[in-house]
């Protein structure tokens, strides 16, 4: 057990699926997952382990922001020996190409946490994701036929931001789309010699100002959920 984990050691298996909302992770746990047992209701935050074509996986929600996900990929990563993690997450468009319900596997993480910054005295880290879990995920949505773009994000600790063109600067180099977790994830993901990987579906266009409803954000987004279960599989364990 941790802080915020009421698992014991071998409840949670060595591939972790991360949704932001607690309430998804108990949607895949039902949906996709045969066997399936909750292990963790400490603060609401569910955890669930089951089987996806054989092979152990979890489901552990993480909350919204970088502290929150902090807290509990470190105690994935530390406290339960996990080997690899995949955030799969909603995200907010801030580049033209990007389309709305659009699969997006983030190549690297900017942010405009402090974070990092005060881990590495004041410098700036290049949070990255594992090429071969990239790599399992490309192969995984060409066997499905998903379009999976790929490309970096920005993690942000503001949801709601006084600058509303703020984002233009990023979207110019590049940038995709906007989410909150995935810098923390692939930070210490590299710190624990673990295998991370960020897939978002875009729920929101700060440019087309488009947006899909919290029920669709919830449950549905499907197509990330397969192509994440997919590239776990691949993976060692």
């Amino acid at each position: 057990m941790t802080a915020h984990n009421q698992a014991k050691l071998g409840d949670i298996a060595p591939s972790v699926l991360l949704p932001g909302d607690p309430l998804r992770a108990k949607f895949i746990a039902e949906n996709f997952l045969t066997d399936a047992t909750c292990y963790n209701t400490v603060r609401n935050m569910l955890g669930y382990t089951g089987y996806y074509k054989g092979q152990k996986i979890s489901v552990q929600g993480t909350g919204m922001g970088i502290p929150s996900a902090s807290i509990y990929i470190n105690e994935l990563l530390a406290g339960y020996g996990c080997k690899n993690l995949v955030r799969i997450g909603t995200a907010g468009a801030i580049n033209p190409s990007v389309k709305l319900r659009e699969v997006v596997m983030a190549t690297a993480a900017c942010t405009d946490s402090n974070t990092n910054r005060v881990r590495f005295n004041g410098l700036d880290y290049s949070a990255a994701p594992s090429f071969n879990f990239m790599l399992a995920a490309h192969q995984a949505a060409k066997q499905l036929n998903v379009a999976l773009t790929a490309g970096p994000v920005f993690s942000s600790d503001i949801f709601y931001g006084d600058d509303a063109e703020w984002y233009k600067v990023w979207a110019s180099y590049g940038v995709l789309a906007v989410e909150m977790e995935a810098n923390a994830l692939y930070t210490l993901a590299a710190k624990y010699k673990a295998n991370a990987l960020c897939l978002l579906t875009i729920s929101d266009h700060l440019v087309s100002g488009e947006a899909t409803s919290p029920e669709e954000r919830q449950l549905t987004f499907t197509e990330m959920m397969k192509v994440a279960l997919e590239a776990c599989v691949a993976m060692p364990q």
